[in-house]
């Protein structure tokens, strides 16, 4: 960075897509002093690590490799010449828009800020949050990890592998095992769908001929200095073992990807709500949270298919977060409760605010708890529907957006709507 202040108008903590996202849309949207935090020694977050194909496509109309992606951001950003801190950790966040960091150039340091952006995206979930019984051998790895140790640090992890759920990251890295030569003996997911979105159960699972062993999960992991064999069989409906189904196959390395949890400490250490569906915080159509000044973008907010829609989150966050610190952002007038109902899950954002600051859409992102064929998404009132919108389907792989561009002012004179679905 090219100095350091003491107070900003805006301080972002997260330099993945998201928050770059965030930073070029506050500096080209009035924003003088703004100041992003990365705790890596890179900008660029979790992209530097995927060099596989698939994004880009709907941002750039390009397939584009993470690293690729990151680039055009990061050459935006720094012509743009924001601050910007690398190798920094946010230890605390007030609800007074204090910031507390420590890193080995600056030491322990307060900042002060206009409004607050974060962006600090997800964790893997770890075999402590996943209870397996059995041995604790080495050769345990999340599929985030061994993705970094092959990719950055050109290390293999593994040569027989069996890898613990079937989400986006799991099934990437079961092919580039394939690619490196290793035996990826199956892939084991303990729902009755995969968790990764189609295209790639087909690009990673189907075309190599790796197995995939649904409504599955390992029992037990046996090994004395590393894993030498796990023990798996099916589920029934309520995710219990069933009887007579144990199988034993031998491995000398487990990768796990069992899901993403919000990286939201901080949020939650500043008196922020978090919405117990996603993990993340509770967020308005401006991805404003529940304290005013304070915004919230990306991954942090819910797990997105899509880098492409990370960065438009940010850039929205970006300039709701400018106008806030100029004065300009209009006060809301009415806020509307969004709920979903069975099979409808999480819902982003939770409230809708009569806020319009030059959006192109007005969206709705929600994810289902299982496959709906043909199905049709009612914004209902008690028993008036207020808007029918028809996707030809729904999966809880894959996020489900709806545009309610043109149902917004009928939903603005209501205080509390909820959304369900019939197939």
């Amino acid at each position: 960075m090219s100095r350091t202040k003491q107070k900003y108008d805006i301080v972002i903590i997260g330099a993945g897509p998201a928050g770059l996202a965030a930073a070029i849309s506050a500096k080209e949207n009035g924003a003088e002093d703004v100041l992003l935090i990365e705790r890596l020694d890179c900008l660029g977050g979790i992209l530097q690590q995927c060099i596989h194909p698939g994004f880009g496509l709907k941002k750039f109309r390009l397939d584009l490799t993470g690293p690729e992606y990151a680039k055009k951001y990061i050459d935006s950003f720094l012509k743009l010449k924001i601050d910007y801190l690398l190798d920094t950790c946010v230890l605390e966040v007030t609800p007074f828009k204090k910031v507390l960091v420590t890193s080995p150039t600056t030491g322990l340091k307060t900042l002060e800020a206009g409004s607050i952006i974060f962006a600090m995206g997800c964790r893997e979930r770890t075999r402590a949050n996943l209870n397996i019984f059995g041995d604790r051998p080495a050769g345990i790895f999340t599929a985030g990890t061994a993705q970094r140790l092959i990719n950055i640090e050109g290390l293999m992890v593994g040569k027989e592998i069996i890898i613990l759920g079937s989400g986006d990251i799991g099934l990437i890295m079961a092919r580039r095992c394939k690619f490196e030569g290793a035996d990826v003996k199956a892939v084991i997911e303990i729902r009755p769908e995969p968790s990764g979105l189609n295209r790639n159960v087909q690009q990673c699972l189907i075309d190599y001929g790796i197995p995939l062993y649904l409504k599955h999960t390992v029992f037990k992991i046996c090994g004395s200095k590393r894993i030498e064999r796990v023990f798996f069989g099916q589920v029934d409906e309520n995710m219990g073992q069933v009887s007579g189904t144990e199988k034993e196959m031998k491995c000398d390395t487990l990768l796990l990807s069992a899901g993403l949890i919000p990286e939201s400490e901080l949020i939650l250490k500043a008196g922020i709500k978090i919405n117990p569906l996603t993990g993340g915080p509770v967020t308005d159509n401006i991805f404003q949270t529940s304290r005013n000044g304070f915004f919230a973008c990306g991954n942090v907010v819910q797990v997105y298919d899509l880098v492409d829609s990370v960065s438009e989150a940010g850039h929205l966050a970006g300039k709701a977060a400018a106008l806030y610190t100029a004065g300009k952002l209009p006060r809301a007038r009415t806020r509307v409760k969004l709920a979903g109902r069975k099979p409808v899950g999480n819902i982003v954002p939770q409230y809708y605010r009569d806020y319009f600051i030059g959006k192109d859409k007005d969206l709705i992102s929600l994810r289902v708890d299982r496959k709906v064929e043909k199905p049709k998404f009612m914004i209902k009132d008690k028993d008036e529907i207020l808007a029918c919108i028809r996707k030809p389907y729904a999966v809880p792989s894959e996020m489900t957006i709806l545009d309610i561009s043109k149902y917004k002012q009928k939903m603005l004179k209501r205080t509390e709507l909820v959304i369900e679905v019939k197939g």
